[in-house]
């Protein structure tokens, strides 16, 4: 059950519900009057209506929110917001890969992960990382110089994705997402 509650620093009233298991709180510009109360206690209730039968849409009611984008992704059913960076999984499936590997091709594993894919999505999260970003990363690899000045062959282009592959595939298992690299 949802609140309408005042701001003590500027006395401005709030929504106070929750949503998708996630607490939301959405400031207004009214003071907070009896008048203002009923207003905005009528729209929460409609919003809990909403919430009831499924048909809630958060940024109808909230377009400028910060967590518009946040509550989009629960409902398109996306794995919590709380997977980790990709440099983070990166490194700890590297350290737990590596006990299997040869020291060649842990050096190799390294070398990509360093030069091509950390940079390219060490800041993102595991899971909001798309097939389209992918398959943007794969064509912008094919005119990456390689040691003669000629592109990168389809087979090195392969061994870069490769551990890609593998880091979100083991992220989509832990972390229960949708690999992008299904289909």
């Amino acid at each position: 059950m949802g609140k309408i509650r005042a701001r003590a620093d500027n006395e401005k009233l709030f929504f106070d519900f929750t949503y998708l298991d996630q607490r939301c709180r959405e400031q207004t510009t009214l003071p907070d009057t009896p008048a203002n109360r009923k207003k905005l206690q009528k729209i929460l209730e409609r919003i809990e209506a909403e919430i009831t039968l499924g048909s809630f849409d958060y940024a109808t009611y909230f377009p400028q929110s910060s967590k518009v984008l946040e509550i989009s992704r629960l409902q398109a059913g996306c794995a919590s917001l709380k997977t980790p960076l990709f440099k983070d999984f990166a490194e700890l499936w590297f350290e737990e890969m590596r006990v299997e590997w040869r020291d060649t091709h842990a050096k190799t594993v390294r070398l990509t992960l360093d030069k091509h894919l950390l940079p390219e999505f060490g800041k993102k999260e595991v899971s909001a990382i798309t097939k389209a970003e992918l398959l943007s990363f794969r064509s912008a690899l094919g005119k990456v110089p390689g040691q003669k000045g000629q592109s990168l062959t389809a087979t090195r282009i392969n061994h870069i994705m490769t551990p890609l592959r593998m880091i979100l595939s083991e992220a989509a298992d832990r972390f229960e997402f949708t690999s992008p690299y299904l289909n």
